[in-house]
């Protein structure tokens, strides 16, 4: 199925948790700007504008266990347990009810893994990712004979070792290319267990979903859109090199925010905004054009730009980007401001697509699924 624009965790998981789209629940990435400036600033969970699925189940005096859930950091009030996800910075405000934390410590339990020294240390990486793993299984056993009316347990190793060590995937000769496949291995373990556990309860596979918030595949290339609006002539920056956004040029009418987005130098919207409300359409369809003729030596780059307008709807649409680039796989969209080049690479590996995302149930629910509709489906059943 089809994940969110753009295709990251911040959103796909706030789509699925609220059945909405940013327009509506207010968050569009891991990172945003602040209203009126170019500050930026970190949206967390209580600036999410609607209701999650478990809220209203709440309401039902439905009970709900949520375990590892991206995005819901700080942890808020739900009638259940819940345990928050990347990015969570500390345990003791990723735990709701706060009770539950001293129960958490004495499994020593863990958020994540530490993903600065992983991606640059595959032996601690692996450590980490069992030890993780491991973690949440005794919180998972923990927490399973309670009484709920909804469980959610997330396993998010696959992803950091994904973007880490994609590799080892793709290169059956790679060195760590059995323990890539032996960590799979156990991950179908824990999905075993969990769907045998939910089968003595239930009798049938009735009410038991797995999915995943996006797809993935390697990088080729990494793709600096800010380098891009720089050489096409859409931005600039009164120094050299700039220090963040705030140093954007009277002159520009466009910047890009990580990881694909642009946004347009709206007079109405940013403090040097040069671009007329009244131009805005004609410079959205110049930059799509130009940006879907990138090429990469003789590679397509973009597969498609998205007009906002197209993918937001709601009364927070308007605090989000003007466009939202979708590449073909292989080029990962970035939105720093410090490079030269408009093509790179870091050390990362992976990356996150737009299809390929998946989504399992005992009953057909059709093949034009979208991560929002999701929230629709767990509501109907639990209802």
């Amino acid at each position: 199925m089809k994940a969110s624009l753009p295709e990251i965790s911040a959103v796909s998981w706030t789509d699925f948790m609220t059945g909405s789209d940013s327009g509506t629940h207010g968050i569009f990435g891991f990172t945003d700007v602040k209203p009126d400036s170019y500050d930026m600033r970190f949206p967390n969970f209580l600036d999410l504008k609607t209701e999650t699925f478990w809220d209203t189940l709440g309401k039902r005096k439905k009970r709900s266990i949520v375990i590892n859930q991206p995005s819901t950091y700080p942890a808020r009030e739900i009638n259940g347990i819940l345990v928050s996800g990347f990015v969570a910075i500390e345990l003791a405000k990723a735990v709701f009810p706060s009770t539950f934390r001293s129960s958490l410590e004495k499994l020593d339990y863990q958020i994540d893994i530490d993903t600065m020294k992983s991606r640059e240390d595959p032996e601690f990486l692996w450590k980490d990712l069992y030890r993780t793993l491991d973690k949440r299984i005794n919180t998972l056993n923990l927490l399973w004979n309670q009484d709920w009316d909804y469980f959610e347990f997330v396993i998010t190793g696959t992803d950091r070792l994904q973007h880490f060590l994609w590799n080892a995937y793709a290169d059956t000769e790679h060195p760590h290319h059995k323990n890539f496949l032996d960590y799979y291995r156990q991950i179908d373990q824990v999905i075993a267990y969990v769907t045998k556990s939910f089968r003595k309860l239930n009798d049938s596979d009735e009410g038991l979903f797995l999915l995943s918030d996006h797809g993935f595949t390697g990088i080729e290339q990494e793709v600096y859109l800010n380098v891009w609006l720089e050489k096409q002539g859409y931005l600039q920056f009164d120094s050299s090199p700039p220090e963040n956004l705030a140093d954007i040029s009277l002159a520009s009418r466009a910047f890009a925010m990580d990881p694909n987005r642009i946004y347009l130098n709206l007079k109405d919207k940013f403090p040097k905004g040069s671009v007329d409300p009244s131009d805005k359409n004609a410079i959205k369809q110049e930059i799509a054009d130009k940006m879907e003729k990138m090429e990469w030596n003789g590679k397509k780059v973009v597969r498609k730009v998205f007009d906002a307008q197209e993918v937001y709807e709601g009364p927070h649409a308007s605090q989000g980007p003007d466009l939202i680039v979708l590449s073909e796989y292989g080029f990962d969209m970035k939105g720093s401001i410090k490079k030269k080049d408009i093509f790179g690479r870091t050390n990362l590996q992976g990356m996150h697509t737009w299809d390929d995302a998946f989504f399992w149930a005992h009953k057909d629910f059709g093949q034009d699924l979208a991560i929002s509709n999701l929230s629709e489906i767990l509501m109907d059943k639990l209802l």
